[in-house]
């Protein structure tokens, strides 16, 4: 399962609001409500909050393993 803890840590560190997100970097509020819930999201949009923020995959996401996602 992928968390995104890190995510909201790093918004914290670098000091952007949601707000700024939204309206400086044209990330959407859906985009902002998958991450609260631990959705998918795609790589690009992974990629776009690294740059805005500049900062590592690590301080976005976060991989635990769940057993119930164990499918051969």
């Amino acid at each position: 399962m992928i968390l995104y803890t890190p995510f909201w840590e790093t918004l914290k560190k670098r000091g952007v609001t949601t707000y700024a997100l939204i309206k400086s970097h044209h990330i959407s509020s859906s985009t902002l409500t998958r991450l609260r819930r631990n959705q998918p999201l795609s790589t690009v949009t992974i990629n776009d909050l690294c740059r805005i923020l500049d900062c590592r995959v690590q301080d976005i996401a976060l991989y635990v393993a769940n057993p119930e996602d164990e499918r051969l």
